[in-house]
């Protein structure tokens, strides 16, 4: 009997994402089903990667949303929020096996539903969406280590060379469209 090879599973490949970035928000909410593989989700701060923050096409983005079919865009009304906070709750959900959960929730609050990732009430809505208990996540974004964890993601980002926001590692290869990390994922 012949023994077939088992073929090489792809590369798990790096979602880096800021919450206070719509970009992110739009790949986040299909990044699941677009690549062939489950990716790790990386909070990183896009101000420390220099990569742009400012007033973002915000008619483009509604459209792609739209075409998306994702729920319509509803702005916060604080511009550029004030994310720190909500990162690091983020980081602190990634460490107990929650960044999916809780960042999708944290989008969701941000961009959906129009409310502040400034406002730590939105963090602890975002939370409680997860089944992440308000002074668990509260002690957690307080930690050193949480605050250490965020900052070394981000210069593990910035190491790998990325310089906007999303992007998609994959081995060696930073990409900032979807689609391309896609078809290298699909590469043998």
């Amino acid at each position: 009997m012949e023994v077939l090879p088992i073929p090489a599973a792809p590369p798990q490949p790096v979602f880096y994402y800021d919450l206070g970035d719509p970009e992110s928000y739009l790949v986040a909410e299909r990044i699941m089903t677009a690549l062939p593989v489950v990716p790790e989700w990386e909070p990183v701060l896009a101000a420390a990667l220099g990569a742009p923050v400012g007033d973002p096409d915000r008619e483009r983005i509604e459209r792609v949303a739209l075409e998306l079919g994702i729920q319509p865009l509803r702005w916060p009304p604080r511009w550029p929020p004030d994310i720190r906070e909500a990162m690091l709750a983020a980081t602190y959900a990634k460490r107990i096996g929650r960044a999916v959960a809780f960042s999708l929730a944290a989008f969701r609050q941000g961009f959906a539903g129009g409310r502040d990732l400034g406002d730590r009430d939105t963090v602890l809505i975002a939370g409680a969406a997860c089944e992440l208990h308000p002074a668990a996540l509260l002690k957690g974004m307080a930690l050193r280590s949480t605050s250490e964890a965020l900052d070394q993601a981000t210069a593990r980002a910035k190491a790998a060379g990325v310089t906007t926001l999303p992007a998609v590692q994959v081995e060696d290869a930073v990409f900032t469209r979807l689609e391309d990390a896609a078809l290298a994922l699909e590469q043998p």
